[in-house]
């Protein structure tokens, strides 16, 4: 263990679980999910006794551009101590335990996190060895169970998988983005009397090429134009194309008048 740096220096503008990997094999999968980490703006990472020692060049480059979640890693050689700290962990396994603790699905246990995290607590996810996962040793440490409602005929993912369905779970806590939102492109939306303006003019246009031939139908007929209209946000943009498709067919059924 000699040459590495034990003293931990995690990122102090971070928030968020700590991210433990324990007993991780290949650099190569530490720098993975450092990337993983990053994406969705992780930087707590913790190593327990890294199998190839540590510092580790192939994780740097491995983490595209995640290189200071790597740089500021905290190494133990115990998983007793990358947790000492902490007030609430989670442990990652798809493998039942005889053991009475809460199992939850990563959604569950991220927003169970945020919770504490905005309580003043500080949080970990343990993730296991990439060929055996955790031990019950390292499972009893605690405090709940995160299982990833996988297929049952094929339940193993690898270690930078884990993190990023974590770290996903994690940002979808705390991030306010809508689920479903209207893209605009480069043209904001168009005001409501724009719009009205319009659909009179459609209308207008619709009269005098007898589309309304059923004056009792008329008012229903309006109702589900304007409806239709009105059901996605219309663009500026989308008002002037349709203004002048509606002028076009209106000049050329004038001629042919």
């Amino acid at each position: 263990m000699s040459g590495w740096d034990t003293s931990g220096g995690e990122h102090p503008q971070a928030e968020g679980p700590a991210m433990i990997l324990v007993e991780p094999q290949m650099g190569e999968n530490i720098g993975a999910a450092a990337r993983a980490m990053w994406n969705f703006g992780l930087d707590r990472m913790r190593l327990v006794d890294p199998r190839d020692g540590w510092p580790n060049p192939k994780a740097v480059a491995m983490s595209s551009g995640a290189a200071h979640v790597i740089e500021n890693a905290k190494v133990t050689p115990t998983t007793a101590e990358a947790v000492e700290d902490l007030h609430y962990v989670y442990a990652t396994t798809a493998r039942p335990r005889e053991m009475a603790k809460a199992v939850m699905t990563p959604e569950a246990a991220m927003k169970d996190a945020a919770a504490r995290i905005a309580r003043g607590e500080k949080v970990g996810v343990l993730f296991g060895r990439e060929r055996t996962g955790l031990e019950n040793d390292d499972v009893v440490r605690a405090n709940a169970i995160v299982t990833v409602p996988v297929n049952p005929a094929f339940a193993s993912l690898n270690l930078g998988q884990c993190v990023l369905l974590m770290s996903y779970e994690w940002r979808r806590q705390v991030d306010d983005t809508p689920a479903v939102q209207m893209s605009t492109g480069h043209s904001e939306t168009a005001g409501s009397a724009d719009v009205d303006r319009m659909l009179d003019h459609l209308e207008e246009q619709l009269e005098e090429a007898g589309f309304f031939h059923l004056p009792d139908k008329k008012p229903m007929m309006v109702r589900n134009l304007r409806n239709l209209f009105r059901r996605a946000p219309l663009t500026e943009q989308d008002v002037r194309t349709l203004w002048g498709v509606f002028r076009t067919l209106s000049e050329k059924r004038r001629r042919r008048g």
